[in-house]
Order: structure tokens, then C-alpha cells, then sequence
């Protein structure tokens, strides 16, 4: 068994928002990644790819989600599963908003129309 607390060393921080890595391979997990997400009030992802399926639990305020231009909004008690290879965007809608996401291990993101692979540094 591990008990694993976010750390500086494994918070990534981008203009969209701030991911704060918990279960991963380097924290001894096998098999899933999850991290916690925070998303200022309006700020979105970047419309992009992941080769994994992923699953979003909102924690606190809302998300739109749009996945293959279909959009739906998602809060506290709800789950968004987003399909792997799905083009996505995640937006927070009436202020900031904060998600535990969970991915099996290993996933990759890729912008649309390359083939270049981006690893998860928070998901590693």
C-alpha cells in the first residue's frame, strides 16, 4: 500500500489550468493514473487528443465538455467518461473548477492532425 500527497515536484502548471498528480507508476501504481485538476473560471484546455480512455469526476463548480462536438456540461456527482482517440475540450463554466481525473496507465496526449505523442508528466 502507498498513501500518496500532492507535491510541488508533481504539479504540472499551464496557462489552462494546474494538474496535481496522485496514483501513478513513480508513486507505485501498476495500472491507473489519477490526478486532481483545477481550472480558473473560463479557462479551457486546448482542443486535443488522449490515446486512453479517461474518466472525469468533477470535485467542485462545472465543466462544459465538448468530445467529437458534442458538449455537455458536468458538476460535483457526475462523471464524464471521454473516450480514448476522442478530440476533446474541457472548459470551466461560472468560475473555477476543480476535477480527480483517472486514466489507465500510460496514456499520451496528441494535438489534432499530429501524430506526435506528449506524455503526462503528472500521469507518469
Amino acid at each position: 500500500m502507498n498513501v500518496v500527497s500532492e507535491s510541488e515536484q508533481r504539479t504540472t502548471k499551464t496557462p489552462a489550468g494546474s494538474m496535481y498528480g496522485l496514483a501513478a507508476p513513480s508513486q507505485g501504481s501498476a495500472e491507473v493514473s489519477t490526478w486532481r485538476v483545477e481550472l480558473p473560471a473560463d479557462s479551457s484546455t486546448p482542443v486535443h487528443i488522449i490515446d486512453r480512455e479517461q474518466v472525469w469526476m468533477p470535485l467542485s463548480g462545472a465543466f462544459e465538455v465538448e468530445v467529437e462536438g458534442r458538449i455537455e456540461q458536468a458538476k460535483a456527482g457526475q462523471a464524464v467518461i471521454v473516450p480514448a482517440g476522442a478530440v476533446r475540450r474541457l472548459k470551466a463554466v461560472g468560475g473555477p473548477a476543480e476535477a480527480l481525473v483517472a486514466m489507465v496507465v500510460g496514456g499520451k496526449a496528441m494535438m489534432p492532425g499530429s501524430d506526435d505523442k506528449i506524455p503526462l508528466p503528472w500521469a507518469e
